[in-house]
């Protein structure tokens, strides 16, 4: 974990060290109230056509879904920065709607997309289903109109070296991931609902994500270890086996194994391959959720898995040869949607398939979590695939289980009425052996607690259970993958550094109030407030591999804080440093300079050479 440290650049930090003997500041702490600063946004409500089927399949445009689990994927571990206690508040203003899907809005198709792909290829279009659903939509214009009330400018207006928003950036990808389906009704009717399988006669559609030559070179090349990054599987007469060795797979070893029958099963590709890493950052970004992947490579005419069911959102992006899929429907309610992955399942327990088909180099499958499913490659030739996951314990449920102890928390100390002592005959009016009896006393007791639960709602910290997610993510995300240039406007590559010809240090820069800055990346920060100061988790300083690092943040003081707020709100807009929303000019440099070393923030332009000489 970093330091804990206040905001400071390492300048002042040498300065702040000399005066601290002599000098003492008290800590001003403010009364944090969660209800925020910023009032809330409406979702727009879209009309969109509605599609009823439970599987559709779309040849050379959308289609049905299934992809392979990933049963050892890592459980996200659980951090929990303080919720912030609110002020009390004296009336609930809380709006009751029903729960709707995640959608985002359509985005316009090229000319070009729309000669390709009818109405009935998209599977989502206008002319082919009756009806229709109210879905909510993202409010693409939310940050827009935040970034007005700034004194912000577009990288363009400024000719910035990078002008890119990393969002943006992430909605293309996954676009052109489900391309040529599109993506609003790929939410609207497929996302949490059922299966999509995408049928593209394009092989090589894929082809530069990954590929069995890449598994081989990374086998020879890095230093692969049984069960961390590699498993050896499997199924046989209804028996499921891994057959992993201890320590470091051998390639030798790992390739006999598949010459007898062995699927391989590539843990966490994007440590060691710079595509899969940048494919799954950019739509990290997209999802604000930690998005994974796996590599299954299977022999012909073999299956590595068991019929199972994940707790993932699974995309699955067939690479190179042919795989059969067969996908079933959830079994019952309780287990559409789990929160954890199935045991293996014998084959007399799942059911007939909703989805029987062959996927070729190109193709994509979807399903979601809860759908139970199994593959086996074709006689004559192997299968690669990979499988990308995203929304693994990131549900409405997962959000109350951070919300609701603390909200009991904020209320027991606040209200008398949560203080109250229970009836003396709660323990004869309740409990199982009294739950079929109607009696005055138990009806009291429910409806009390009834109007406790409401009245909990005046309690609730809404947006700090939401940072708690969102510090989650900092931990849990992979770091962003920078470009040159980002590196040559920020601490990466640009600044001082050792000239061996003049023996010294050179090209001293240094940030001016006039110099435009923004941050590195549209999701690199979560900023949680507490009572005494703020934190700022961010995920820059992740590795590759899974929560190899402990959470990264620093502190700053509240009088700081509204200059981070600014530039996260004014992003992908460059913002003066002079500008910022923070009292006297040293204290905006202080914040500025103290991001800037962190390599948290990136200038418009690479900053000028200070050097005498």
């Amino acid at each position: 974990m970093s330091s804990v440290t206040p905001l400071l650049s390492a300048r002042e930090a040498y300065t702040a060290q000399e005066e601290a003997q002599g000098i003492g500041k008290d800590k001003v702490k403010k009364k944090i109230n969660d209800k925020g600063k910023k009032p809330a946004v409406s979702a727009s409500q879209v009309a969109e056509p509605s599609s009823t089927s439970e599987v559709q399949i779309i040849k050379n445009g959308a289609a049905g879904s299934k992809t392979e689990a990933d049963a050892s994927s890592k459980r996200k571990q659980g951090m929990e920065p303080p919720l912030v206690p609110q002020k009390k508040v004296k009336k609930l203003k809380q709006k009751k709607s029903p729960g709707t899907p995640f959608i985002v809005k359509d985005i316009e198709p090229d000319q070009s997309d729309r000669d390709k792909t009818s109405d009935s290829q998209r599977g989502g279009g206008s002319g082919d289903h009756e009806g229709s659903d109210e879905f909510e939509s993202v409010d693409e214009g939310f940050s827009l109109r935040l970034s007005d009330s700034y004194d912000s400018v577009s990288g363009e207006s400024i000719r910035a070296a990078g002008v890119l928003d990393s969002r943006e950036e992430g909605r293309k990808v996954f676009q052109w991931m489900i391309a040529p389906h599109s993506e609003a009704s790929f939410f609207r009717d497929y996302w949490e609902k059922k299966p999509l399988y995408l049928k593209r006669n394009t092989p090589d559609y894929y082809k530069n994500l990954f590929s069995t030559s890449i598994l081989d070179k990374i086998l020879h090349e890095e230093k692969i270890h049984y069960s961390k990054n590699l498993d050896v599987t499997s199924y046989s007469e209804g028996k499921r086996q891994t057959h992993n060795l201890v320590g470091q797979a051998h390639p030798s070893v790992v390739w006999d194994y598949y010459n007898n029958g062995c699927s391989l099963r590539l843990l966490n590709p994007q440590t060691f391959h710079r595509p899969v890493w940048k494919l799954l950052y950019n739509l990290q970004e997209h999802f604000n959720s930690f998005c994974g992947a796996n590599v299954y490579l299977t022999p012909p005419g073999t299956q590595g898995f068991a019929p199972h069911w994940d707790d993932i959102e699974a995309f699955l992006l067939q690479l190179e040869g042919r795989k059969h899929w067969k996908v079933y429907k959830p079994r019952s309610e309780e287990e559409e949607l789990p929160e954890f992955s199935s045991e293996n399942l014998s084959q007399d327990e799942i059911g007939e398939p909703v989805l029987d088909i062959t996927l070729e180099a190109g193709d994509l499958l979807y399903f979601p979590r809860g759908y139970i499913h199994q593959a086996v490659t074709d006689e004559d030739v192997h299968s690669i695939h990979i499988t990308v996951s995203t929304y693994q314990r990131n549900s409405w449920g997962q959000y109350l289980q951070k919300l609701l102890p603390r909200a009991v928390d904020l209320a027991m100390a606040e209200d008398l009425e949560f203080r109250k002592g229970l009836p003396l005959d709660h323990l004869r009016v309740m409990g199982v052996v009294n739950s079929d009896m109607e009696t005055p006393g138990r009806s009291a007791f429910l409806s009390k607690v009834k109007e406790l639960m409401e009245r909990l709602l005046l309690y609730a910290p809404f947006d700090a259970a939401a940072d708690q997610f969102g510090a989650n993510l900092m931990h849990d995300a992979l770091p962003p993958l920078l470009g040159p240039e980002d590196k040559m406007c920020s601490v990466h590559s640009g600044g001082e550094r050792w000239c061996k010809k003049k023996q010294k240090v050179i090209n001293r820069v240094e940030l001016d109030p006039d110099t435009y800055i923004r941050l590195i990346r549209g999701n690199v920060i979560r900023m949680v407030a507490e009572e005494d100061g703020v934190k700022i988790f961010h995920c820059l300083e992740n590795t590759r591999e899974y929560h190899q690092e402990d959470p990264q943040f620093f502190e700053m003081s509240h009088e700081h804080a509204p200059a981070v707020e600014t530039l996260i709100h004014t992003y992908p807009k460059y913002i003066t440093v002079e500008t910022l929303p923070v009292e006297g000019d040293d204290e905006k440099m202080t914040v500025a300079r103290g991001l800037w070393e962190r390599g948290l923030v990136v200038a418009a332009h690479p900053l000028e050479n200070r050097d005498d000489d």
